[in-house]
């Protein structure tokens, strides 16, 4: 009984003590400023600015908008008792979220931010660069005048013939992972985000460089954008297992397909924009109806982990491949009934490769198909035949995009060691190669200095795990 009434004595002052305590000031840093990254950012950063507001950083939150200094507004337009309500066109935040951020302003919305960790970003203040970056994205303009190019934070747009200096399209990502360009050029669809804090379309207008719309997708970073025929859709796969479709003209999420079990790293939609091809970790290539989402069937059968995909140019073909190190080609139409391990609509595998396959491309022409991955080579393929057309070398360390000239007689690539190189599509012989961005300081051999990648370096493996928040991870470096 003693024991059974000093049990009961301590758990009551245990709560009296919790409620004499004070609740721990929500964190703007880990709580508040994740939330405005994934619920704000999309409209409030320096290249839109609405409502003249950048909640990109603490300080453009504190300085405010049109209506003054926002955290003393932030929570009155979360709730709707200010409106428009926030976030504008989405469903109102969370009842968790709302909470944390109004207590975080009753507590003086302090800024806790790590010195090391402050960061900005700016249209007229561009990244600075001390060496080459990782480059995962690539893509012609369809005119073949204009390579776009993904650096730190920005896409730079580079003059074939170099008669200009790029043009550098700052924005809220951190990564760039896909590019691709509008049929007619006046657009260009960029994916990617910060690891394991968000992921975000951008709509760049190419003429005026200037940024039509962001949206912010999901908790980490988006991956193999596309773009419908008629320029009116993107399409983006995610890592919450689902393909995104974003109105271009409005900037507004169409729907969400969920029919993936894992990543969705590559999108390619068919010739009429009416279905999507998609492949992922589930090592599936999906075919879903692009108007309403619905899963129509596999079109390949199951082997490895996917992460690419190309269609041919004016026919209802894809190329898919991944871990399994070999390019599958095949048709979106099943000839017949599909049956239990059915894989009839296979047309031809090419030759398996020397790593991961990270990247392909089908050129403009239809004669040829480009495989890039963790061999610090692209191979170029004749997907008639499956012949071997050219091998194009040249690079240090993986390869993670590839892209062909609009007339078909240039494959450009890059990866991991910051180096953009243009080769004869027919030949592989290297044409050109460049830094993409404007180095502050020359670095000798600075690739050697940096930490061994478990893709180009699978001997690092055991050395590094890859998280989920690694935008690269697709590749293979598990």
């Amino acid at each position: 009984m003693r024991t059974a009434s000093l049990s009961l004595m301590i758990a009551a002052e245990l709560a009296c003590l919790a409620v004499r305590l004070p609740a721990a000031e929500p964190s703007y840093f880990r709580e508040i400023r994740p939330i405005l990254q994934r619920q704000c950012q999309g409209c409030h950063q320096p290249n839109l600015k609405s409502s003249n507001l950048d909640l990109t950083t603490y300080e453009g939150l504190a300085a405010g908008g049109k209506r003054g200094p926002a955290p003393a507004l932030i929570v009155k337009y979360l709730t709707g008792e200010m409106k428009p309500q926030m976030p504008l066109g989405q469903p109102p935040l969370p009842a968790e979220q709302l909470a944390l951020v109004r207590d975080w302003v009753a507590a003086g919305a302090k800024n806790d931010t790590p010195a090391e960790a402050r960061e900005t970003v700016s249209s007229d203040k561009p990244p600075v660069y001390t060496q080459p970056p990782v480059v995962t994205a690539l893509a012609f303009s369809p005119d073949g005048k204009t390579l776009a190019v993904s650096g730190n934070r920005e896409i730079l747009l580079h003059t074939l013939d170099g008669s200009t200096p790029p043009k550098r399209l700052s924005g809220l990502s951190e990564r760039i992972l896909s590019l691709t360009f509008s049929k007619d050029g006046s657009l260009l669809a960029a994916g990617g985000g910060t690891p394991a804090r968000f992921g975000e379309i951008q709509l760049w207008d190419v003429a005026s460089g200037k940024l039509r719309h962001s949206l912010v997708l999901t908790g980490d970073t988006v991956f193999g954008v596309s773009i419908s025929p008629d320029g009116t859709r993107v399409a983006a796969g995610c890592t919450d297992n689902t393909v995104r479709i974003v109105d271009t003209a409005s900037g507004k999420e169409l729907s969400k397909m969920g029919a993936h079990e894992n990543w969705v790293l590559g999108t390619a939609f068919g010739m009429d924009g009416k279905r999507i091809v998609s492949v992922g970790r589930d090592r599936s290539a999906k075919l879903t109806d692009a108007a309403t989402g619905a899963f129509q069937e596999n079109v390949n059968l199951l082997r490895g982990e996917l992460s690419a995909i190309a269609r041919h140019p004016s026919k209802e073909i894809v190329v898919i491949g991944g871990d399994e190190r070999v390019p599958y080609v095949y048709m979106m139409d099943r000839p017949k009934n599909m049956k239990i391990a059915d894989d009839t609509t296979l047309l031809r595998k090419l030759p398996r490769q020397d790593g991961a396959i990270a990247a392909l491309a089908w050129s403009p022409d239809g004669r040829r198909i480009a495989v890039a991955g963790a061999a610090p080579e692209v191979n170029v393929y004749d997907p008639e035949t499956g012949a071997l057309v050219a091998k194009c070398k040249g690079h240090k360390a993986g390869i993670y995009t590839v892209a062909f000239s609009p007339d078909s007689t240039l494959a450009a690539a890059a990866g991991f060691d910051g180096m953009v190189r243009l080769y004869d599509a027919a030949t592989g012989e290297m044409k050109k190669e460049f830094v993409p961005v404007p180095l502050v300081q020359a670095s000798v051999a600075w690739w050697d200095r940096r930490s061994p990648c478990v893709v180009c370096q699978p001997d690092a493996r055991e050395a590094r795990q890859t998280t989920k928040g690694d935008g690269l991870s697709h590749l293979g470096a598990q």
